[in-house]
């Protein structure tokens, strides 16, 4: 889907400071403004990570200034949310970043909210150059992560729409900071590539990547997604599975949510192609070419109507496939790669998280 915005068109804060002589320069040195971190305090509204260690049981626990983070709050008509001291400037807001991806990344809701401020702050800084690149990258990483992690969650928990809206906004702003010529820019090539991965399929994703220079793209990153790409494009669901084995650990997480789609398109291709009364397919060969275990193949297969025999054969017919009905299928239990993030509740997940979000 053509999903990518235009830089900065869904920051309203950005029009709301167009008309100002001067743009706010924060001096907040915390990573929470002084002032917040008394009211919330006071109004006992303090997440358990901002909490001074052996206070967390009392009726009113205490903040810890070095811990505690500024949260997201929306524009309201009457609020300055321009005052220098509730701003932090670009430092802190990267300090703040690496601190909530590195230590505490596990837990979604926390570290989504308080993303939010960040890019708040970035917005009515009018952040830009190498700090705000900085930023974004991380930012980028950590959502493309969690749209693969978390996929499958109850919504209550986690909203792969939501998540999707930010990190195309993110996106956007990245791409644009990139094309401002402020560099060097060492991860463009990374993040280009993800871009269009994550947005496979979409005109404004691939003419934006045409538009690079051929030195970029033609370094193994994007080469790799466009050719992935066109394999989307093409409808050619045995190459782009293919393809998809040449890929990185976060590249495989932006790739993702694409890959249901394109292991049912090849059942689709194949029921036609081996529709026979005659005709036997094995499993274990099918499994190698959706890169599945035969079980998850098997499973897949009859949500699609497929038949799989006795004998571990797979039956084809074009008249028998059908699409199966919505949330009848559950990417999560065909994800190849298992990691650890827990969500708002600190309900755990699996394995380990096994990547530096900060990258090269």
């Amino acid at each position: 889907a053509d999903s990518i915005k235009p830089p900065y068109k869904c920051f309203d804060l950005l029009l709301m400071l167009h008309e100002e002589d001067t743009v706010p320069k924060g001096t907040c040195q915390t990573m929470c403004p002084a002032q917040e971190l008394r009211d919330r305090e006071a109004q006992n509204r303090l997440h358990h990570f901002e909490m001074l260690p052996g206070t967390e049981k009392d009726r009113r626990p205490k903040g810890d200034p070095s811990r505690a983070v500024k949260e997201y709050s929306r524009p309201a008509a009457g609020k300055d949310s321009t005052k220098p001291s509730d701003l932090r400037p670009p430092p802190v807001l990267l300090k703040t970043v690496n601190y909530l991806i590195n230590d505490i990344a596990a837990v979604y809701t926390f570290v989504f909210d308080r993303l939010r401020a960040v890019k708040q702050d970035m917005i009515i800084q009018r952040m830009s150059g190498l700090d705000c690149v900085v930023i974004l990258e991380r930012t980028v990483r950590f959502l493309i992560y969690a749209s693969y992690r978390l996929c499958g969650e109850p919504l209550r928990l986690y909203d792969p729409r939501i998540n999707d809206i930010h990190l195309q906004e993110y996106l956007s702003w990245l791409l644009d900071c990139y094309m401002t010529k402020t560099g060097p820019h060492p991860n463009q090539e990374e993040f280009q590539s993800l871009s269009l991965l994550y947005n496979l399929g979409s005109a404004r994703t691939m003419q934006h990547t045409m538009q690079l220079p051929l030195r970029l793209r033609s370094t193994p990153n994007i080469k790799l997604a466009l050719f992935i790409n066109q394999a989307f494009l093409e409808r050619n669901p045995v190459r782009l599975l293919r393809l998809a084995q040449k890929l990185n650990f976060l590249q495989t997480c932006a790739l993702h949510r694409h890959l249901m789609t394109c292991r049912q398109d090849l059942l689709l291709v194949y029921s036609h192609g081996y529709s026979s009364r005659n005709c036997r397919f094995p499993l274990d060969r099918l499994a190698k070419l959706l890169f599945l275990d035969a079980s998850l193949t098997a499973q897949l297969c009859r949500s699609c109507g497929v038949e799989v025999n006795k004998d571990n054969q797979v039956v084809f017919s074009k008249a028998a496939f059908t699409e199966p009905g919505q949330g009848t299928l559950h990417c999560k239990l065909y994800h190849s790669i298992g990691l650890i993030v827990t969500l708002g509740d600190n309900r755990p997940t699996s394995c380990s998280q096994g990547r530096n979000f900060q990258g090269g």
